[in-house]
Protein backbone atom coordinates (compact mmCIF):
# COMPACT_ATOMS: atom_id res chain seq x y z
CA UNK A 1 0.00 0.00 0.00
CA UNK A 2 1.39 3.39 -1.09
CA UNK A 3 0.89 5.30 2.31
CA UNK A 4 3.91 7.80 1.76
CA UNK A 5 4.91 9.65 -1.89
CA UNK A 6 7.61 12.04 -2.39
CA UNK A 7 7.61 14.26 -5.43
CA UNK A 8 10.73 16.08 -6.50
CA UNK A 9 10.31 18.65 -8.67
CA UNK A 10 7.60 21.65 -8.21
CA UNK A 11 6.62 22.65 -11.74
CA UNK A 12 3.08 22.11 -12.95
CA UNK A 13 3.59 18.45 -13.52
CA UNK A 14 4.94 17.23 -9.65
CA UNK A 15 2.10 20.16 -8.04
CA UNK A 16 -0.83 18.62 -10.18
CA UNK A 17 0.18 15.00 -9.02
CA UNK A 18 0.44 16.02 -5.91
CA UNK A 19 -2.81 17.92 -5.65
CA UNK A 20 -4.35 14.98 -7.68
CA UNK A 21 -3.48 11.88 -5.13
CA UNK A 22 -3.70 13.96 -1.58
CA UNK A 23 -7.31 15.29 -2.74
CA UNK A 24 -8.11 11.35 -3.94
CA UNK A 25 -6.73 9.69 -0.74
CA UNK A 26 -6.35 12.54 2.17
CA UNK A 27 -4.68 10.01 4.17
CA UNK A 28 -1.30 9.49 1.82
CA UNK A 29 1.17 11.31 3.20
CA UNK A 30 2.62 13.89 -0.08
CA UNK A 31 5.73 15.76 0.11
CA UNK A 32 7.19 18.10 -2.45
CA UNK A 33 10.77 18.82 -3.01
CA UNK A 34 11.54 21.52 -4.62
CA UNK A 35 15.05 22.75 -4.73
CA UNK A 36 14.26 26.27 -5.70
CA UNK A 37 12.34 29.00 -3.44
CA UNK A 38 9.06 29.78 -4.37
CA UNK A 39 9.74 32.79 -6.36
CA UNK A 40 12.60 31.13 -8.15
CA UNK A 41 10.70 31.06 -11.77
CA UNK A 42 12.69 30.43 -14.68
CA UNK A 43 10.95 31.54 -17.79
CA UNK A 44 7.66 33.42 -18.92
CA UNK A 45 4.36 31.72 -20.02
CA UNK A 46 2.81 28.80 -20.86
CA UNK A 47 0.31 28.11 -23.72
CA UNK A 48 -2.39 25.38 -23.79
CA UNK A 49 -4.99 24.86 -27.31
CA UNK A 50 -8.81 24.48 -26.76
CA UNK A 51 -8.72 20.90 -27.35
CA UNK A 52 -6.23 19.27 -25.37
CA UNK A 53 -7.56 20.76 -21.93
CA UNK A 54 -10.77 18.39 -21.34
CA UNK A 55 -9.23 16.18 -19.09
CA UNK A 56 -6.92 18.28 -17.09
CA UNK A 57 -10.24 19.98 -16.09
CA UNK A 58 -12.19 17.19 -15.41
CA UNK A 59 -9.44 16.36 -12.84
CA UNK A 60 -9.30 19.56 -11.01
CA UNK A 61 -10.40 22.67 -12.12
CA UNK A 62 -7.39 25.04 -11.07
CA UNK A 63 -5.93 25.09 -14.30
CA UNK A 64 -9.52 26.20 -16.07
CA UNK A 65 -10.31 28.82 -13.24
CA UNK A 66 -6.29 30.37 -13.39
CA UNK A 67 -6.51 30.56 -17.32
CA UNK A 68 -10.74 32.24 -16.78
CA UNK A 69 -9.44 34.60 -14.24
CA UNK A 70 -5.97 35.19 -15.14
CA UNK A 71 -4.83 33.72 -18.77
CA UNK A 72 -5.23 35.51 -22.21
CA UNK A 73 -7.22 33.80 -24.83
CA UNK A 74 -6.90 33.88 -28.54
CA UNK A 75 -8.44 32.22 -31.65
CA UNK A 76 -6.33 33.02 -34.52
CA UNK A 77 -2.36 32.74 -35.18
CA UNK A 78 -0.60 35.70 -37.12
CA UNK A 79 2.31 35.43 -39.25
CA UNK A 80 4.52 38.24 -39.87
CA UNK A 81 6.64 38.40 -42.97
CA UNK A 82 8.40 40.84 -45.29
CA UNK A 83 5.73 43.54 -43.96
CA UNK A 84 3.04 41.84 -43.99
CA UNK A 85 0.43 39.70 -41.77
CA UNK A 86 -1.38 36.79 -42.36
CA UNK A 87 -3.87 35.58 -39.95
CA UNK A 88 -5.64 31.94 -39.84
CA UNK A 89 -8.42 31.81 -37.03
CA UNK A 90 -9.95 28.58 -35.92
CA UNK A 91 -6.75 28.09 -33.48
CA UNK A 92 -8.25 28.63 -29.85
CA UNK A 93 -5.49 29.16 -26.92
CA UNK A 94 -5.04 30.28 -24.10
CA UNK A 95 -2.02 31.40 -21.69
CA UNK A 96 -0.73 32.47 -18.71
CA UNK A 97 2.29 33.58 -16.97
CA UNK A 98 4.50 30.73 -15.66
CA UNK A 99 4.83 32.59 -12.48
CA UNK A 100 0.73 32.66 -11.82
CA UNK A 101 0.13 29.71 -12.81
CA UNK A 102 2.29 28.22 -10.14
CA UNK A 103 1.46 30.66 -7.39
CA UNK A 104 -2.40 29.16 -8.15
CA UNK A 105 -1.10 25.33 -8.06
CA UNK A 106 1.31 25.82 -4.83
CA UNK A 107 -2.05 27.18 -2.82
CA UNK A 108 -4.26 24.21 -4.50
CA UNK A 109 -1.60 21.90 -3.43
CA UNK A 110 -2.06 23.69 0.06
CA UNK A 111 -4.92 23.53 0.56
CA UNK A 112 -5.67 19.82 -0.10
CA UNK A 113 -2.99 19.53 2.74
CA UNK A 114 0.57 18.35 0.56
CA UNK A 115 3.51 19.74 2.40
CA UNK A 116 5.25 21.61 0.38
CA UNK A 117 9.14 22.03 0.81
CA UNK A 118 11.24 24.05 -0.78
CA UNK A 119 15.05 25.03 -0.88
CA UNK A 120 15.15 21.22 -0.61
CA UNK A 121 17.61 19.67 -2.67
CA UNK A 122 17.30 16.08 -3.25
CA UNK A 123 19.48 14.49 -5.89
CA UNK A 124 18.71 10.38 -5.82
CA UNK A 125 16.30 8.26 -4.53
CA UNK A 126 18.83 7.00 -1.56
CA UNK A 127 17.55 10.33 0.01
CA UNK A 128 14.38 9.32 0.23
CA UNK A 129 14.23 5.72 1.23
CA UNK A 130 11.21 5.94 3.72
CA UNK A 131 8.72 6.77 1.38
CA UNK A 132 6.50 4.27 -0.64
CA UNK A 133 6.48 6.08 -4.42
CA UNK A 134 9.02 8.45 -5.30
CA UNK A 135 7.85 11.13 -8.32
CA UNK A 136 10.68 12.05 -9.99
CA UNK A 137 9.05 15.60 -12.12
CA UNK A 138 12.55 17.51 -11.47
CA UNK A 139 12.40 18.63 -15.42
CA UNK A 140 14.52 18.09 -18.51
CA UNK A 141 17.50 17.89 -16.88
CA UNK A 142 16.55 15.48 -14.59
CA UNK A 143 18.92 13.92 -12.07
CA UNK A 144 16.55 11.06 -11.32
CA UNK A 145 17.02 10.11 -14.71
CA UNK A 146 20.17 10.34 -15.23
CA UNK A 147 20.72 8.01 -12.33
CA UNK A 148 18.24 4.87 -13.14
CA UNK A 149 19.96 5.60 -16.79
CA UNK A 150 20.66 2.17 -17.27
CA UNK A 151 17.12 0.93 -16.62
CA UNK A 152 15.37 3.71 -18.23
CA UNK A 153 17.55 3.85 -21.64
CA UNK A 154 16.63 7.38 -22.07
CA UNK A 155 17.77 8.99 -25.42
CA UNK A 156 17.79 12.47 -26.31
CA UNK A 157 18.06 14.09 -30.23
CA UNK A 158 19.50 17.91 -30.13
CA UNK A 159 18.21 19.68 -32.69
CA UNK A 160 20.33 22.12 -34.48
CA UNK A 161 18.60 25.92 -34.52
CA UNK A 162 19.58 28.09 -31.50
CA UNK A 163 16.31 29.74 -29.18
CA UNK A 164 16.56 31.39 -26.53
CA UNK A 165 13.18 33.19 -24.32
CA UNK A 166 12.35 36.50 -23.50
CA UNK A 167 9.60 38.42 -22.04
CA UNK A 168 8.75 41.65 -23.65
CA UNK A 169 6.54 44.78 -22.43
CA UNK A 170 4.67 44.96 -25.79
CA UNK A 171 1.38 43.31 -25.83
CA UNK A 172 0.58 40.74 -29.01
CA UNK A 173 -3.14 40.10 -29.80
CA UNK A 174 -2.43 36.62 -29.47
CA UNK A 175 0.26 33.84 -31.16
CA UNK A 176 2.18 35.88 -33.54
CA UNK A 177 5.02 34.48 -35.55
CA UNK A 178 7.42 37.08 -36.51
CA UNK A 179 10.05 36.74 -39.10
CA UNK A 180 13.05 39.10 -39.34
CA UNK A 181 16.10 38.98 -41.67
CA UNK A 182 18.88 41.17 -40.35
CA UNK A 183 22.21 41.96 -41.41
CA UNK A 184 23.81 38.82 -40.16
CA UNK A 185 20.74 36.42 -41.44
CA UNK A 186 16.84 35.56 -40.41
CA UNK A 187 15.98 35.07 -37.06
CA UNK A 188 12.39 34.15 -35.56
CA UNK A 189 9.83 35.18 -32.85
CA UNK A 190 6.83 32.87 -31.26
CA UNK A 191 5.34 35.82 -29.42
CA UNK A 192 2.06 35.52 -27.04
CA UNK A 193 0.25 37.32 -24.47
CA UNK A 194 0.23 35.94 -21.25
CA UNK A 195 -0.99 38.19 -18.93
CA UNK A 196 -2.62 42.15 -18.75
CA UNK A 197 0.94 43.98 -19.46
CA UNK A 198 3.28 41.03 -20.47
CA UNK A 199 3.97 38.12 -23.23
CA UNK A 200 6.31 35.73 -24.45
CA UNK A 201 9.13 36.40 -26.78
CA UNK A 202 11.05 33.45 -27.48
CA UNK A 203 13.73 33.91 -30.60
CA UNK A 204 15.13 31.33 -32.75
CA UNK A 205 17.58 31.33 -35.54
CA UNK A 206 20.60 28.70 -37.28
CA UNK A 207 23.79 28.64 -35.78
CA UNK A 208 26.13 30.31 -38.44
CA UNK A 209 23.68 33.25 -38.14
CA UNK A 210 24.20 33.00 -34.47
CA UNK A 211 28.04 33.15 -34.37
CA UNK A 212 27.99 35.76 -37.52
CA UNK A 213 25.94 38.24 -35.11
CA UNK A 214 28.51 37.51 -32.40
CA UNK A 215 25.70 36.35 -30.20
CA UNK A 216 27.98 33.25 -28.76
CA UNK A 217 29.92 34.75 -26.11
CA UNK A 218 27.53 34.14 -22.89
CA UNK A 219 29.17 31.20 -20.53
CA UNK A 220 25.52 28.79 -21.19
CA UNK A 221 27.20 26.58 -18.84
CA UNK A 222 26.91 29.09 -15.99
CA UNK A 223 24.82 28.18 -13.15
CA UNK A 224 20.95 29.60 -13.82
CA UNK A 225 20.04 33.23 -13.34
CA UNK A 226 22.10 35.39 -14.98
CA UNK A 227 20.86 36.58 -18.74
CA UNK A 228 22.83 36.99 -21.90
CA UNK A 229 22.04 40.57 -21.98
CA UNK A 230 24.22 40.90 -25.43
CA UNK A 231 21.67 39.66 -26.91
CA UNK A 232 18.64 41.40 -25.37
CA UNK A 233 20.66 43.98 -26.21
CA UNK A 234 20.80 43.03 -30.50
CA UNK A 235 17.51 41.42 -30.34
CA UNK A 236 15.63 44.69 -29.56
CA UNK A 237 17.40 46.63 -31.96
CA UNK A 238 16.46 44.46 -34.86
CA UNK A 239 12.62 44.13 -33.63
CA UNK A 240 12.30 47.55 -32.92
CA UNK A 241 9.64 48.28 -35.47
CA UNK A 242 7.75 45.07 -34.89
CA UNK A 243 7.42 45.41 -31.06
CA UNK A 244 6.96 49.07 -30.88
CA UNK A 245 10.40 49.72 -29.70
CA UNK A 246 9.47 48.39 -26.42
CA UNK A 247 11.74 46.12 -23.97
CA UNK A 248 12.95 42.36 -24.04
CA UNK A 249 12.49 41.45 -20.41
CA UNK A 250 14.99 39.04 -18.89
CA UNK A 251 14.68 35.67 -16.38
CA UNK A 252 17.28 33.24 -17.29
CA UNK A 253 17.16 34.25 -20.76
CA UNK A 254 20.36 32.39 -22.59
CA UNK A 255 20.74 30.52 -26.08
CA UNK A 256 20.47 26.48 -26.18
CA UNK A 257 19.60 24.07 -28.80
CA UNK A 258 16.05 22.10 -28.35
CA UNK A 259 16.32 18.45 -26.53
CA UNK A 260 13.57 16.29 -27.35
CA UNK A 261 13.51 13.51 -24.73
CA UNK A 262 12.38 10.22 -24.77
CA UNK A 263 12.81 6.99 -22.80
CA UNK A 264 12.24 3.22 -22.95
CA UNK A 265 11.07 3.00 -19.64
CA UNK A 266 9.14 5.40 -17.35
CA UNK A 267 9.71 4.06 -14.17
CA UNK A 268 12.41 1.46 -12.29
CA UNK A 269 11.82 0.44 -8.85
CA UNK A 270 9.46 2.68 -6.61
CA UNK A 271 10.61 5.78 -8.87
CA UNK A 272 8.35 7.16 -11.98
CA UNK A 273 9.46 9.54 -14.55
CA UNK A 274 6.77 12.75 -15.21
CA UNK A 275 6.92 15.27 -17.61
CA UNK A 276 9.95 16.99 -18.80
CA UNK A 277 12.07 14.42 -17.22
CA UNK A 278 10.81 11.65 -19.35
CA UNK A 279 9.83 13.57 -22.47
CA UNK A 280 9.73 16.42 -24.42
CA UNK A 281 8.01 18.17 -27.05
CA UNK A 282 9.04 21.09 -29.22
CA UNK A 283 7.40 24.39 -27.83
CA UNK A 284 6.32 25.54 -30.97
CA UNK A 285 3.66 22.83 -30.35
CA UNK A 286 2.79 24.24 -27.45
CA UNK A 287 2.48 20.91 -25.24
CA UNK A 288 5.31 20.69 -22.51
CA UNK A 289 3.21 21.65 -19.66
CA UNK A 290 -0.03 19.94 -20.84
CA UNK A 291 1.84 16.78 -21.06
CA UNK A 292 2.75 16.86 -17.74
CA UNK A 293 -0.43 17.90 -16.05
CA UNK A 294 -2.21 15.01 -18.36
CA UNK A 295 0.97 12.88 -16.95
CA UNK A 296 -0.10 13.66 -13.81
CA UNK A 297 -3.60 12.61 -14.30
CA UNK A 298 -2.68 9.38 -15.47
CA UNK A 299 -0.48 8.24 -12.48
CA UNK A 300 -3.27 9.21 -10.22
CA UNK A 301 -5.25 7.32 -11.86
CA UNK A 302 -2.85 4.15 -12.53
CA UNK A 303 -2.53 4.53 -8.61
CA UNK A 304 -6.24 4.47 -7.73
CA UNK A 305 -6.94 1.20 -9.95
CA UNK A 306 -4.20 -0.49 -8.43
CA UNK A 307 -3.88 0.67 -4.82
CA UNK A 308 -2.22 -2.71 -3.65
CA UNK A 309 -0.18 -3.22 -6.79
CA UNK A 310 2.69 0.11 -6.99
CA UNK A 311 4.09 -2.24 -10.19
CA UNK A 312 1.02 -2.41 -11.68
CA UNK A 313 -0.45 0.91 -11.57
CA UNK A 314 3.02 2.05 -12.78
CA UNK A 315 2.90 -0.14 -15.63
CA UNK A 316 -0.87 1.07 -16.23
CA UNK A 317 0.37 5.38 -16.00
CA UNK A 318 3.36 3.97 -19.32
CA UNK A 319 0.72 1.77 -21.25
CA UNK A 320 -2.13 5.08 -21.04
CA UNK A 321 0.38 7.39 -21.05
CA UNK A 322 3.00 6.86 -23.82
CA UNK A 323 0.50 6.34 -27.25
CA UNK A 324 -0.28 10.02 -26.84
CA UNK A 325 3.26 11.66 -26.14
CA UNK A 326 4.68 9.69 -29.18
CA UNK A 327 1.72 11.05 -31.52
CA UNK A 328 2.75 14.85 -29.85
CA UNK A 329 6.42 14.01 -30.37
CA UNK A 330 5.47 13.14 -33.91
CA UNK A 331 4.05 16.04 -34.40
CA UNK A 332 6.38 18.13 -32.97
CA UNK A 333 9.50 16.72 -35.27
CA UNK A 334 8.32 18.26 -38.62
CA UNK A 335 7.46 21.38 -36.45
CA UNK A 336 10.89 21.55 -34.54
CA UNK A 337 12.03 20.66 -38.09
CA UNK A 338 10.48 23.92 -39.66
CA UNK A 339 12.52 26.06 -37.73
CA UNK A 340 16.01 24.26 -38.79
CA UNK A 341 15.33 25.87 -42.23
CA UNK A 342 13.27 29.14 -42.37
CA UNK A 343 15.14 31.33 -43.63
CA UNK A 344 15.35 29.20 -46.67
CA UNK A 345 11.39 28.86 -46.21
CA UNK A 346 11.54 33.32 -45.64
CA UNK A 347 13.71 33.89 -49.20
CA UNK A 348 11.86 31.16 -51.25
CA UNK A 349 8.17 32.08 -50.12
CA UNK A 350 5.81 35.63 -50.73
CA UNK A 351 4.16 35.88 -47.25
CA UNK A 352 0.75 33.76 -47.71
CA UNK A 353 2.68 31.16 -49.53
CA UNK A 354 5.10 30.85 -45.96
CA UNK A 355 2.47 30.88 -44.25
CA UNK A 356 0.53 28.26 -45.21
CA UNK A 357 3.82 26.56 -45.45
CA UNK A 358 4.10 27.32 -41.83
CA UNK A 359 0.81 26.48 -40.60
CA UNK A 360 0.59 22.95 -42.51
CA UNK A 361 3.56 21.77 -41.41
CA UNK A 362 2.15 19.05 -39.40
CA UNK A 363 -1.31 19.08 -40.41
CA UNK A 364 -3.11 18.72 -44.24
CA UNK A 365 -4.81 21.98 -46.25
CA UNK A 366 -7.90 20.09 -45.19
CA UNK A 367 -7.81 20.23 -41.57
CA UNK A 368 -6.81 24.40 -41.91
CA UNK A 369 -9.90 24.74 -44.04
CA UNK A 370 -11.97 23.81 -41.17
CA UNK A 371 -10.03 26.18 -39.11
CA UNK A 372 -10.57 29.18 -40.92
CA UNK A 373 -11.92 28.40 -44.48
CA UNK A 374 -10.89 32.36 -45.89
CA UNK A 375 -7.81 31.76 -45.18
CA UNK A 376 -7.32 28.27 -47.39
CA UNK A 377 -9.28 30.01 -50.38
CA UNK A 378 -7.04 32.81 -50.50
CA UNK A 379 -4.11 30.74 -50.42
CA UNK A 380 -5.72 28.22 -53.31
CA UNK A 381 -6.61 31.77 -55.29
CA UNK A 382 -3.48 32.95 -54.61
CA UNK A 383 -1.80 29.87 -56.72
CA UNK A 384 -4.39 30.23 -59.20
CA UNK A 385 -3.75 33.95 -59.77
CA UNK A 386 0.06 32.42 -60.23
CA UNK A 387 -0.39 29.25 -62.26
CA UNK A 388 -3.74 29.95 -64.12
CA UNK A 389 -5.59 26.63 -62.48
CA UNK A 390 -6.33 24.78 -59.77
CA UNK A 391 -3.54 23.22 -57.78
CA UNK A 392 -3.77 19.43 -59.44
CA UNK A 393 -4.37 20.48 -62.81
CA UNK A 394 -1.75 23.09 -63.50
CA UNK A 395 0.95 23.10 -65.73
CA UNK A 396 4.48 22.22 -65.18
CA UNK A 397 7.40 22.42 -67.61
CA UNK A 398 9.88 18.87 -66.85
CA UNK A 399 12.94 19.55 -69.10
CA UNK A 400 11.45 18.53 -72.54
CA UNK A 401 7.98 18.20 -71.72
CA UNK A 402 5.29 19.86 -70.70
CA UNK A 403 2.93 17.62 -67.69
CA UNK A 404 -0.38 18.73 -68.09
CA UNK A 405 -0.89 18.21 -64.31
CA UNK A 406 0.56 17.70 -61.25
CA UNK A 407 -0.74 14.04 -60.12
CA UNK A 408 2.29 11.61 -61.71
CA UNK A 409 2.20 8.10 -61.65
CA UNK A 410 5.38 6.48 -60.75
CA UNK A 411 6.49 2.62 -62.34
CA UNK A 412 9.59 0.98 -60.88
CA UNK A 413 11.32 -1.43 -62.46
CA UNK A 414 15.15 -3.12 -62.17
CA UNK A 415 16.99 -0.42 -62.90
CA UNK A 416 15.01 2.69 -61.62
CA UNK A 417 11.90 3.75 -62.32
CA UNK A 418 9.92 5.71 -64.75
CA UNK A 419 7.62 8.99 -64.57
CA UNK A 420 4.34 8.75 -66.15
CA UNK A 421 3.37 12.49 -66.50
CA UNK A 422 -0.31 13.63 -66.54
CA UNK A 423 -0.04 14.88 -71.03
CA UNK A 424 1.47 11.03 -72.08
CA UNK A 425 4.87 12.22 -71.38
CA UNK A 426 7.21 9.34 -69.51
CA UNK A 427 10.70 10.72 -67.67
CA UNK A 428 13.05 8.42 -67.19
CA UNK A 429 14.63 7.81 -63.62
CA UNK A 430 17.92 6.79 -62.49
CA UNK A 431 19.77 5.83 -59.13
CA UNK A 432 22.74 7.38 -59.92
CA UNK A 433 24.99 10.46 -59.59
CA UNK A 434 25.29 11.20 -63.55
CA UNK A 435 21.98 10.81 -65.48
CA UNK A 436 21.70 10.53 -69.05
CA UNK A 437 20.59 13.52 -71.14
CA UNK A 438 16.70 13.61 -70.50
CA UNK A 439 16.74 11.29 -67.28
CA UNK A 440 15.24 12.50 -63.85
CA UNK A 441 16.85 11.33 -60.67
CA UNK A 442 15.73 8.19 -58.33
CA UNK A 443 16.91 9.41 -55.16
CA UNK A 444 16.22 7.78 -52.24
CA UNK A 445 15.00 9.36 -49.13
CA UNK A 446 16.53 8.16 -45.35
CA UNK A 447 14.69 7.12 -42.88
CA UNK A 448 17.15 9.20 -40.41
CA UNK A 449 17.63 12.93 -40.45
CA UNK A 450 20.74 12.51 -39.73
CA UNK A 451 22.03 10.83 -42.80
CA UNK A 452 20.49 12.89 -45.22
CA UNK A 453 23.58 15.38 -45.42
CA UNK A 454 24.87 12.37 -47.59
CA UNK A 455 22.16 12.12 -49.86
CA UNK A 456 22.14 16.03 -50.04
CA UNK A 457 26.00 15.43 -51.45
CA UNK A 458 24.78 12.76 -54.25
CA UNK A 459 21.87 15.14 -55.27
CA UNK A 460 24.48 17.86 -55.84
CA UNK A 461 26.63 15.54 -57.48
CA UNK A 462 23.99 14.92 -59.81
CA UNK A 463 23.12 18.57 -60.37
CA UNK A 464 26.56 19.70 -61.41
CA UNK A 465 26.85 16.51 -63.96
CA UNK A 466 23.89 18.17 -65.76
CA UNK A 467 20.54 19.45 -64.29
CA UNK A 468 18.29 16.55 -64.36
CA UNK A 469 15.15 17.74 -65.85
CA UNK A 470 13.39 15.91 -62.52
CA UNK A 471 14.21 14.79 -58.99
CA UNK A 472 11.74 11.70 -57.95
CA UNK A 473 12.21 11.51 -54.19
CA UNK A 474 10.71 7.91 -52.64
CA UNK A 475 11.48 6.10 -49.58
CA UNK A 476 12.03 7.80 -46.27
CA UNK A 477 9.91 9.05 -44.30
CA UNK A 478 6.95 11.78 -44.80
CA UNK A 479 9.39 14.25 -43.19
CA UNK A 480 12.84 13.16 -44.61
CA UNK A 481 10.88 13.22 -48.47
CA UNK A 482 9.74 16.63 -47.99
CA UNK A 483 13.28 18.31 -46.96
CA UNK A 484 14.87 16.04 -49.81
CA UNK A 485 12.33 17.33 -52.11
CA UNK A 486 13.00 21.27 -50.87
CA UNK A 487 16.69 20.68 -51.47
CA UNK A 488 16.15 19.79 -54.98
CA UNK A 489 13.54 22.71 -55.92
CA UNK A 490 14.90 25.54 -53.19
CA UNK A 491 18.91 24.40 -52.99
CA UNK A 492 18.73 23.49 -57.22
CA UNK A 493 15.97 24.75 -58.78
CA UNK A 494 15.09 21.29 -60.52
CA UNK A 495 11.59 20.27 -59.98
CA UNK A 496 10.91 17.53 -57.28
CA UNK A 497 8.27 14.94 -57.99
CA UNK A 498 7.28 13.19 -53.92
CA UNK A 499 6.26 10.03 -54.39
CA UNK A 500 4.09 8.95 -51.49
CA UNK A 501 3.36 5.31 -50.12
CA UNK A 502 -0.34 6.66 -50.02
CA UNK A 503 -1.71 9.45 -51.69
CA UNK A 504 -4.82 11.34 -51.34
CA UNK A 505 -6.05 14.91 -52.93
CA UNK A 506 -5.69 16.92 -50.08
CA UNK A 507 -1.73 15.36 -48.86
CA UNK A 508 -1.35 16.35 -52.86
CA UNK A 509 -3.02 19.31 -52.55
CA UNK A 510 -0.80 20.57 -49.21
CA UNK A 511 2.56 19.31 -51.11
CA UNK A 512 1.68 21.82 -54.23
CA UNK A 513 0.35 24.80 -52.30
CA UNK A 514 3.03 24.59 -49.60
CA UNK A 515 5.94 24.75 -51.86
CA UNK A 516 7.08 21.62 -50.75
CA UNK A 517 6.79 20.04 -54.04
CA UNK A 518 6.44 20.79 -57.63
CA UNK A 519 4.52 17.07 -58.76
CA UNK A 520 3.14 14.25 -56.54
CA UNK A 521 3.34 10.91 -57.63
CA UNK A 522 2.15 7.12 -55.89
CA UNK A 523 4.15 4.10 -57.35
CA UNK A 524 3.56 1.21 -58.75
CA UNK A 525 5.03 -2.01 -60.26
CA UNK A 526 5.32 -0.97 -64.35
CA UNK A 527 7.11 -2.68 -67.33
CA UNK A 528 10.76 -2.09 -67.76
CA UNK A 529 11.85 1.59 -67.95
Amino acid sequence: MVSRIACVGGGPGGLFFATLIKQADPSVEVTVFERNRPDDVFGFGVVFSDATLAGIHRADPVLREALADQGRHWDSIEVRLKGERVTCGGNGMAAIHRRTLLALMRARATEVGVDLRYGAEVSGPEELAGYDLIVAADGTNSRFRERLAAELRPRVDVATAKFIWFGTDYMFDGLTFVHQRGPHGVFAVHGYPIGPDVSTFIVETDEETWRAAGLDEFDVASPPGPSDVKTRRYLEELFAEQIDGRRLLVNNSRWANFRTRRAQRWHAGKVVLLGDAVHTAHFSVGSGTKMAMEDAVALAAGLAAHPGDLEAALAAYEAARKPPVDRIQGSARPSLAWWEHFGRYHDAFEPLQFAFHFLSRSIGKSKLARRDPAFVADVEADWRRRQGSAPLDSPLKVGPHLSTGRLATVETSQDGAVAALPGGARVPLRDTTAPGAGQGLWLAAPEAESDLSGVFGRLATAVEAGPPPLVAVHGGTPLTRVLLGEQARLGHGVPALIVEESLNDDRAETLLLSGRADLVGSQTAGRPA
